[in-house]
């Protein structure tokens, strides 16, 4: 049962019309949104960002994104989150099943994980999650991989999508229909260790 209760229709003309902007084409809200959505000046200015992170003009790859946001929300012990970007991303940017088991049950050095840029994008979000910080010898793997910009990015992406997940988590927000459960990609006997 939410926490805060989510927003039904009919909506009030300014909450449709902001709810309408924060989905893509004709997609119902999904729930976080609908929460968001009972203080609209918030939702507004959120929406603003949002759009930002999962735009064009972040400068870390669709994939990258998806896997900072799904490593973010794993950690956290968000599945609802985690469950909205595996069901609306995970197969857009080619994440294979091993992979969504290694975010949310293994780590950066699980054999599903090929590229090296992939496995420091988890080592900087395990890092941000467990210390809010990342160290000086991690700091210098990544200066070689991401340019500033892109680090940047990956240091905000990881912190709004805490951000997300405590709203998320501390609301009760229910679970998307058809949004895929941490349970749904356990780990094979020997494809993760974490």
């Amino acid at each position: 049962m939410p926490r805060i209760a989510l927003l039904n229709p009919p909506y009030t003309d300014r909450a449709g019309a902001l709810l309408a902007r924060m989905m893509p084409g004709e997609t119902p809200p999904i729930g976080l949104f609908r929460m968001f959505a009972r203080n609209l000046p918030m939702a507004g200015a959120m929406h603003g960002w949002g759009r930002y992170e999962l735009g064009r003009q972040l400068t870390l790859t669709m994939r990258e994104r998806e896997i900072v946001i799904d490593r973010t929300c794993a950690l956290c012990g968000c599945e609802y989150e985690w469950g909205v970007h595996m069901m609306t991303f995970a197969e857009r940017v080619g994440l294979t099943r091993e992979q969504a088991a290694s975010l949310v049950h293994g780590g950066p050095a699980d054999a599903c994980w090929t590229s090296e840029r992939e496995r420091l994008l988890i080592l900087a979000v395990d890092a941000l999650h467990e210390r809010s910080d990342i160290d000086d010898a991690l700091w210098a793997r990544l200066v070689p991989v991401f340019d500033e910009l892109q680090l940047l990015d990956l240091l905000l992406l990881c912190g709004w999508y805490h951000a997300v997940s405590f709203a998320a988590l501390a609301t009760r927000v229910p679970h998307e229909p058809g949004a895929p459960r941490f349970a749904d990609f356990l780990p094979s006997a020997t494809g993760t260790n974490r």
